[in-house]
């Protein structure tokens, strides 16, 4: 009997070390990823404004309709990013992702920012030249440090009625981003 239950109760752990190892390697092995799905859209170092999401279409970023989006992908390799630009004054809010789709920095303009975005995002090594250096940093600058190279800011507006969609667009296709020039 004993043999019995021995023999269930390796076969039930064996099975749970089997499935957790499943569990954890399946993201690895997806052909499509937020990554991929952001990349597609080519926006390396510049902000594109996307195109607003239409019922039946399709929405590869799950995307909220009413607002208007601005993506800008950027590599920290190449040197520190700035996001920089002048918002319209209503709401708005910023996120810095990595490539697995997590949010490594989020602001709003109601964090006592304003309209006003001037972000210099930067790897560990380049904030530690920095330091070092004790390099002044402009006056309003908000330093981000990003804990991998790889990133992707998505900037949300949302615009209190239709008719201001297309001004919101334009002020969000001015915002700058990528290396300093």
């Amino acid at each position: 009997m004993t043999r019995v239950i021995l023999w269930l109760l390796g076969g039930a752990l064996l099975g749970g070390i089997i499935h957790i190892l499943v569990i954890l390697t399946l993201p690895m092995l997806a052909d499509e990823t937020t990554w991929s799905r952001v990349s597609a859209f080519e926006a390396k170092n510049h902000m594109l404004v996307l195109p607003p999401v239409e019922a039946g279409r399709p929405n590869p970023l799950g995307l909220d309709p009413e607002l208007v989006y601005g993506l800008c992908q950027v590599d920290l390799s190449d040197g520190p990013t700035y996001l920089r630009g002048k918002l319209p004054d209503a709401f708005w809010s910023l996120a810095l992702f990595n490539q697995a789709g997590a949010v490594i920095y989020s602001t709003t303009n109601r964090d006592g920012i304003g309209q006003t975005v001037d972000l210099g995002i930067f790897n560990d090594a380049q904030t530690r030249l920095l330091a070092q250096q004790q390099i002044d940093i402009e006056e309003g600058l908000l330093v981000v440090e990003a804990p991998s190279d790889q990133l992707f800011a998505l900037v949300r507006l949302s615009p209190p009625h239709e008719a201001m969609r297309q001004h919101f667009a334009d002020r969000l296709a001015a915002v700058s981003c990528g290396p300093r020039p």
